[in-house]
């Protein structure tokens, strides 16, 4: 199980960086005005990477330090996709 759970965290972390760089590609699709792009970017965001995040975290243990800190991680980019859907008129 130890392999397996380690297996899952480098998963979480992978898409936490994928998280990252679609967030950072659609600031910047904001910025220049290319709202196609950046609804793109919100589909894959919400369809796709947070989705499996979720996924993975719920396999991991719910009391452990890093599954409360990725909880909160998975909250605040929900949030903040929310907020870009606002921005772009997206149901």
């Amino acid at each position: 199980m130890v392999k397996r759970a380690r297996k899952i965290e480098k998963g979480i972390e992978s898409l936490k960086e994928e998280i990252k760089k679609h967030f950072k590609k659609l600031d910047n699709d904001i910025l220049e005005n290319d709202e196609t792009t950046a609804r793109y970017h919100i589909k894959e965001l919400d369809k796709s990477l947070i989705a499996n995040l979720e996924k993975k975290m719920a396999l991991l243990n719910k009391d452990s330090k890093e599954a409360i800190e990725n909880k909160e991680l998975f909250d605040k980019c929900r949030k903040k996709l929310e907020e870009y859907k606002k921005k772009l008129s997206i149901g």
